[in-house]
């Protein structure tokens, strides 16, 4: 007997779900095998495939017609650059593993081919449904509101005429088509850039008739022209750039005649390898890498739909790929690059509703003062991320401080904390930074504020070879009546101002003494050599927040076979370290309820019978990012609450340095447990519940029922408005 992971439609609630499919075994009852294996296989599900789901999920917030236009399209421009990262990195990762004869399973036991071959299946149907979406809903809906697209057999003589000058004056001069023959070998195609393949009729000067030729667009070209006022219809007209191409492309092929002009699009493996034991210098090691990252492997070709498949097949073997790789697609080949309609057009009524993030009231001028009459919490977006970046401008110029000490993961291009940071090393401040050169597609902007820091007079590292430093901590020793005082602040997300806006995370500032001199402790062993001195209050991978969950886990466990209350409360990006779902496996046997908000993927499976009937799983997506990590044990009636920088997965909590803290203020306790989680467990219009066949399910209001979202909430109480 089968079933299938997927989000199909019920009858009862038919327009509300997506559809993700995966076969799977028959789950066996304890009652069917009595001493149960909790390792079987289909007690698991697919690591990548889990991934896939949750990009239907993001799809599917396009598809919700209550959704502001321009930010439904947001959302399909969203789920195809996730797609593009799965392939870049999971499956390219998947290829790599067939290519080395690896048929080694995980927890689910599927090899990388079944997994691939799986993927495939999943992927196209995602992909067809989300040009059939931009298609028939989304482009009409817009063209209905004043912004469209023109096609070429709509252009007037007078567009054609603008457009004809447009190819001449600002794309001719920078196109350089290439006629394919021996002397003029196939062109290397940079990763996701995008490309024609041309089929050509008659000889050119030098008799040569090869038949195809390559053009490449430019990146640094617009995908979609505005035309100008006076030659619009509506209020905003825009033409693509392919469409320019197409309209031209016999101009770059002086005497021949072009039979056929059709896009394409190639993936590349984009995984930067370096080899920890050989590298002296990691930011030089990166920087050769990084050269290579646009020619990587290929992993998926992308074609007009309209491509003949004799063109079609001299692509998938120039490029090494078979038929399984290739996405034949009704539209532009780069939907991501069509966010930027979103700043070209001025329709706050097609937006959502701006907000401005609140500054909490107990904050005064003097932020050292207010840190040392209590803690301060601060969830983002709805709160303002400004009061940590005065955190930091404050220590850059107040005589007192004597250090500060911050890691760096993702900043942004243009971060005002490196700025700051840079005032600092140059007011003779003793600042210290832990880069982390290896942040996944952010590793160029990482070198370059390395440099500038270094330059500045800071101290730069980059954390520890081969495990990555994804903690968020910032430390201040100031010196107050004779002593060294620690100030900290502790955060789930990045120091980025812009993401700041966008996730969901929260930030703690702090001077409790204990975690000071644990921030102090982790410092040292990221800039010095020595073995890990013993943390009193934060958990730390890789060495302490994996055995400290487990442990907290089974604490649960066992108050539950002890006939007490236990409850575990869990709000994640991610579950897939097997461990960690055994013991809420043996918890759930026990008794304990457990609830999960995972925001993406999700390897265990909730509501088995006698095995995690007791475990209940769910995922939110909305406006913004959820990115918080929060966790909650019940400890017999003296509740702990965790924030953290790690999700519950091998990488974090094995092969990176992150933090983990302990929320103990009550108050603040009882903020973080009412709005970072019960209020999520709460939401029922923008929730998707998981469901031990593995479908997910979004939920909609029963009855009369209210209808409550947790992000809106927060915007409600917490933000103040625009």
């Amino acid at each position: 007997m089968t079933s299938n992971i997927n989000t199909t439609p019920s009858k009862k609630n038919s327009n509300k779900t997506l559809k993700t499919t995966q076969t799977v075994e028959k789950t066996p009852t304890p009652e069917e095998n009595e001493e149960f294996d909790l390792t079987r296989p289909e007690l698991y599900i697919n690591r990548e495939l889990s991934l896939l789901a949750f990009h239907r999920r993001v799809l599917a917030q396009a598809q919700d017609q209550k959704m502001p236009l321009l930010e439904r399209l947001r959302f399909v421009c969203i789920a195809s650059t996730n797609l593009d990262e799965f392939f870049e990195l999971r499956v390219a990762g998947l290829k790599e593993q067939v290519a080395a004869g690896s048929v080694q399973a995980g927890p689910d036991n599927l090899s990388p081919q079944e997994v691939l071959n799986r993927i495939s299946v999943a992927a196209h149907d995602f992909v067809d449904e989300q040009y059939c979406l931009l298609n028939k809903q989304l482009l009409p809906a817009l063209e209905q509101a004043g912004i469209n697209f023109l096609k070429r057999d709509s252009w007037s003589k007078r567009i054609s005429k603008w457009v004809r000058d447009n190819f001449d004056n600002e794309l001719m001069p920078i196109l350089s088509p290439i006629g394919l023959d021996p002397a003029h070998p196939f062109p290397r195609i940079l990763n996701k850039s995008l490309n024609f393949i041309v089929s050509l009729e008659g000889k050119d000067a030098f008799g040569r008739d090869s038949g195809m030729a390559v053009v490449q667009a430019p990146r640094s070209l617009p995908r979609f022209i505005q035309l100008p006022s006076e030659l619009s219809e509506h209020p905003y007209d825009f033409i693509f750039l392919s469409s320019v191409i197409h309209a031209h492309v016999g101009d770059l092929f002086p005497g021949m005649t072009v039979t056929g002009c059709y896009q394409f699009r190639v993936t590349r493996n984009s995984d930067l390898f370096v080899d920890g034991e050989e590298v002296d210098d990691l930011l030089r090691a990166l920087e050769g890498e990084l050269l290579g990252r646009r020619y990587g492997d290929t992993v998926r070709l992308e074609v007009a739909d309209n491509c003949p498949e004799k063109m079609i097949n001299f692509l998938l073997k120039h490029f090494g790929l078979t038929q399984q790789d290739l996405y034949q697609v009704n539209g532009p080949v780069n939907l991501n690059r069509l966010l930027s309609l979103l700043d070209l057009v001025d329709r706050p009524d097609l937006k959502y509703p701006s907000f401005k993030p609140s500054i909490p009231t107990c904050l005064g001028r003097n932020l050292f003062a207010t840190i040392r009459e209590g803690d301060i919490l601060l969830h983002h977006p709805f709160q303002s991320f400004t009061p940590v970046i005065d955190f930091v401008r404050q220590a850059a110029s107040d005589p007192k401080v004597l250090a500060i000490k911050q890691t760096l993961y993702r900043t942004g291009p243009d971060s005002v904390l490196v700025d700051v940071l840079v005032e600092a090393a140059r007011s003779s401040k003793e600042v210290t930074v832990v880069v982390e050169l290896r942040a996944r597609f952010d590793e160029e902007a990482n070198i370059r504020l390395a440099t500038r820091l270094q330059e500045a007079g800071a101290h730069v590292v980059y954390g520890v070879v081969g495990y990555k430093t994804h903690a968020k901590m910032l430390l201040v020793v100031r010196r107050e009546s004779n002593k060294f005082k620690r100030y900290v602040h502790l955060g789930t997300g990045n120091y980025h101002d812009r993401t700041a806006r966008i996730y969901t995370d929260y930030g703690l500032l702090t001077c409790n003494e204990d975690i000071g001199e644990d921030v102090h402790k982790m410092f040292m062993q990221l800039t010095t050599l020595g073995r890990g001195a013993k943390l009193k209050r934060l958990l730390q991978s890789p060495f302490s927040l994996h055995t400290g969950l487990i442990e907290r886990i089974e604490r649960e466990a066992e108050a539950a076979r002890q006939g007490k209350p236990a409850h575990i409360m869990a709000k994640i990006n991610a579950l897939a370290e097997s461990s960690i779902i055994h013991a809420l496996y043996h918890a759930s046997i026990a008794g304990v309820k457990i609830e999960l908000i995972v925001r993406g993927i999700c390897c265990l499976k909730p509501g088995i019978p006698g095995i995690s009937d007791n475990i209940h799983v769910r995922s939110i997506v909305g406006r913004f990012l959820e990115h918080t990590r929060i966790f909650y044990f019940l400890n017999d009636g003296k509740p702990e609450v965790y924030c953290a920088s790690a999700d519950w997965m091998v990488r974090n909590l094995l092969k990176r340095v992150e933090e983990c803290f302990p929320i103990e203020n009550p108050e603040l306790k009882e903020r973080v447990v009412e709005q970072g989680l019960k209020l999520y467990l709460e939401d029922n219009t923008q929730a998707w519940v998981l469901d031990s066949d593995s479908h997910y399910t979004r939920l909609t209001p029963e009855g009369d029922a209210a209808a409550i979202s947790a992000q809106q909430t927060l915007l409600k109480s917490l933000a103040d408005k625009a």
